[in-house]
């Protein structure tokens, strides 16, 4: 059975940007905030090491490449 729900002292600033995402969204402020509960509490299926790593290895990404340090500070130097 559904239940209601009341959120009080929201900030205006808050309301405002639940509004225009509504709105952007073509829906009511409360279809936006069923639909943003609905999908931060979705269950979330963790994946395990072994199933990243066959993820990874099927991207095929070029092994031994630079590092983020060595490209970070190639692009600095070439300012």
């Amino acid at each position: 059975m559904p239940v209601s729900l009341s959120i009080k002292n929201v900030p205006d600033e808050l309301v405002e940007r639940l509004r225009i995402r509504a709105k952007r969204n073509h829906r009511s402020v409360q279809g936006e905030l069923l639909s943003i509960l609905d999908e931060t509490l979705k269950p979330r299926r963790g994946i395990s090491v072994k199933e990243l790593r066959r993820r990874v290895q099927a991207l095929n990404l070029p092994e031994g490449g630079p590092t983020s340090r060595e490209i970070i500070r190639e692009e600095r130097d070439a300012r």
